[in-house]
C-alpha cells in the first residue's frame, strides 16, 4: 500500500477530501498513526521534516517502507519542508515516495528554478513533488521554521509557477502559521483565496499549520478544496502533554509503561482531524 504522493492526493481531489500528513520523529508515534489510520481507513501520508529526519536517521526508512507495504490503506513517506536539492535527493535515495521542495522564501523565478529541477529529478524515478508558493507564518520557537509575516499566494502566480514546474501538489499561503497560536493571536484563513486559486489550478492543494486552528475553518476550506494538511504540532502536544502526566510518577521508567498512554491521547487528536478532514473510510477508493 506504499504509494507516491500523487497516486494518494489525486484520489482526494478528486473526491473532495483531504489526506493528514502528520508530522513524526517517533517510532512509537509512527507506529500509533498506522493504527488510527487503519482502524478510520482513511490514508495516511508520514511526513518527515528534515530536522525529524536527522533525529530519526535515514536507517529507520526500510522499517517505516516495510510497515506500509503492509498495511491495510494507502500510504505515502513524504519529505516535508526539503529545503535544497540535496535533501531532497537524499530523500528520494532513501526511499521516500513524495518530496517537497520549498522555495517559499526565494524570489519568484528563484522558487520556480529549483522547483522544477526536483521535479526534473524526482519525476524520472516516479517520485512526486510539493512546491510551495507564497509563504507560512510561524508563532513560537517550537515550531517549524516560516516567515515573519505571510506573504499570500497570488492565484495568476499560482497558475505560472504550476505550468512552469510540473509540480504534483502545491502547497498555498493563505493564513495559516506552524505552531500553536498563542492567546493573543487569532488564526483566520482568507477561504475567498482559496476559491480564487481552486478555480485556476488543477492539481491538489495543501495547507501547512493546520494545527490549533478553527475547526470550522479547517472543515471548510477541504469543502473548498484543499486535499493535503499538514499536522504536526497538535499530535505532538497530545502525546507529549499525556507523557509529562505519566512521567510525573518518578518510579516510572519503562517504554511500554510511559508511551502507551501517550500514543492512546495522540491517537484521540488524529482520529478527530481525520474526520474533520472526510478522510475516515476514504481507504476504499483506492
Amino acid at each position: 500500500m506504499l504509494v507516491s504522493g500523487k497516486d494518494l492526493l489525486d484520489v482526494a481531489n478528486a473526491n473532495n477530501f483531504a489526506v493528514p500528513a502528520f508530522n513524526v520523529s517517533d517510532y512509537a508515534m509512527m507506529n500509533g498513526l498506522f493504527e488510527i489510520s487503519e482502524e478510520k481507513q482513511s490514508p495516511l501520508l508520514i511526513a518527515i521534516h528534515p530536522d525529524e529526519l536527522s533525529h530519526l536517521g535515514t536507517d529507520v526508512l526500510p522499517a517505516i517502507i516495510a510497515r506500509a507495504n503492509r498495511s491495510s490503506v494507502p500510504v505515502t513517506i513524504h519529505l516535508d519542508h526539503g529545503a535544497s536539492y540535496e535533501q531532497v535527493l537524499l530523500a528520494i535515495q532513501s526511499g521516500f515516495t513524495s518530496v517537497m521542495i520549498d522555495g517559499s522564501m526565494l524570489p519568484f523565478d528563484e522558487n520556480i528554478a529549483i522547483t522544477k529541477k526536483v521535479v526534473d529529478t524526482a519525476h524520472a524515478v516516479g517520485v512526486s513533488v510539493e512546491g510551495e508558493l507564497g509563504t507560512i507564518g510561524k508563532t513560537d520557537n517550537e515550531a517549524e521554521d516560516g516567515a515573519a509575516s505571510i506573504i499570500y499566494t497570488e492565484p495568476d502566480e499560482a497558475v505560472t509557477f504550476v505550468e512552469s514546474t510540473g509540480v504534483d501538489s502545491l502547497a498555498i499561503a493563505i493564513g495559516t502559521s506552524h505552531g500553536i497560536y498563542p492567546a493573543s493571536m487569532k488564526p483566520e484563513l482568507k477561504l475567498e483565496l482559496l476559491k480564487r486559486i481552486k478555480a485556476k489550478v488543477n492539481i491538489p492543494l495543501v495547507l501547512h499549520g493546520g494545527s490549533n486552528n478553527p475547526d470550522n475553518e479547517i472543515g471548510e476550506s477541504v469543502k473548498l478544496g484543499v486535499n493535503k494538511i499538514n499536522i504536526s504540532s497538535d499530535i505532538k502536544a497530545s502525546y507529549h502533554n499525556k507523557m509529562r502526566e505519566v512521567l510525573a510518577d518518578a518510579g516510572v521508567r519503562e517504554p511500554n509503561t510511559i508511551q502507551p498512554p501517550s500514543i492512546a491521547a495522540m491517537k484521540v487528536t488524529a482520529a478527530q482531524k481525520i474526520d474533520l478532514f472526510n478522510a475516515a473510510g476514504k481507504a476504499k477508493l483506492y
